[in-house]
């Protein structure tokens, strides 16, 4: 595994500060019962590091004691830390929306075949990674057999409601390219989800989100392997838009690793890069007070170009 944070030490992102920290993503753990070429995490199933019961209670003290709106749940696989179900119903209880990135996979394994209801019972937002609406893109990027297992627990998703007009199941979907490219327009892709996914399979959802891939952890390392990281950086930095700046998700986003230290996004996590307030080093969610993050800085370097860079990437998909 090559490091990439190395290869970025030289950087000219601008500046930002961070607003009103409104959602709070959560790794739950770096476990995957998936490998993909794309992961950033550089997640799979011999990873160990999961996030402890200790842990998972300040997350929920946190969630009671500020005002923040959404809880985001993400991995690896986050549905394989013992602890989910319990953090999402708590959760829940105390009125915050929760999001899980779901793999769509982890609900044909073994012991999971009751997810779906327990996410429709719960009413979960659910943002599945489909990188392609193609069986042979989709199964180069992620392993053989993902697209049909994946086709398999959209329908089950779909028929629980999710994706379903007037359900209040929302489901939607994630690309990635194949490479280092961007993503192309986020609005045009989605019409071809639409018409491929819909007209062959029978599959509805409700929104598209395109996600630039990051140079860092195991795509940053095949594109060192390949010779691609230096070009793949002068496309991020040569495609900047100023006009992404006020939209990055890192303004408004905590991340909490599965050890409860904090980071500026999940991006930053993987890079071991935690976010710095008053100059105290890795701090975690106990050691703050959410409205003393508001005009902080934010901890960048070049993968930032990532987010902005043409129609920008985050979280919730294109920014323009």
């Amino acid at each position: 595994m090559h490091a990439t944070l190395q290869l970025m030490n030289e950087f000219d992102f601008p500046p930002i500060e961070r607003r009103r920290v409104e959602t709070l993503q959560v790794n739950l753990g770096y476990k995957c019962n998936q490998t993909c070429l794309h992961c950033h995490v550089n997640a799979g199933p011999t990873r160990t590091e999961m996030m402890e019961a200790q842990t998972i209670d300040s997350v929920l003290a946190f969630l009671q004691a500020a005002d923040v709106n959404t809880l985001d749940l993400t991995g690896g696989a986050p549905e394989l830390n013992a602890h989910f179900h319990r953090l999402v119903a708590a959760a829940r209880a105390l009125g915050v929306e929760v999001i899980d990135r779901c793999n769509l996979t982890i609900l044909e394994e073994p012991g999971y075949e009751d997810l779906g209801d327990f996410l429709a019972g719960q009413r979960v937002q659910v943002v599945a990674s489909l990188p392609c609406y193609l069986e042979d893109n989709v199964d180069r990027q992620r392993g053989n057999g993902v697209f049909q297992k994946s086709l398999r627990a959209l329908h089950k998703l779909n028929g629980l409601g999710y994706g379903k007009r007037g359900s209040g199941l929302t489901l939607n979907l994630v690309y990635n390219p194949q490479g280092p490219s961007l993503p192309p327009p986020q609005e045009k892709l989605e019409r071809e989800y639409r018409q491929h996914l819909g007209g062959r399979y029978g599959i509805e959802f409700n929104q598209l989100f395109t996600l630039a891939n990051m140079p860092i952890q195991r795509f940053g390392s095949t594109l060192v392997s390949k010779g691609q990281f230096g070009s793949y950086m002068r496309l991020l930095k040569n495609s900047y838009r100023e006009e992404n700046l006020d939209a990055v998700m890192c303004r408004s986003m905590l991340s909490v690793d599965w050890q409860g230290y904090l980071y500026d996004c999940d991006f930053n996590q993987m890079l071991g890069l935690p976010l710095q307030l008053a100059g105290k080093p890795k701090l975690k969610l106990a050691d703050i007070v959410v409205r003393d993050l508001e005009g902080n800085p934010i901890v960048v370097r070049d993968h930032c170009f990532g987010c902005t860079a043409g129609q920008g990437s985050s979280c919730g998909g294109a920014l323009k």
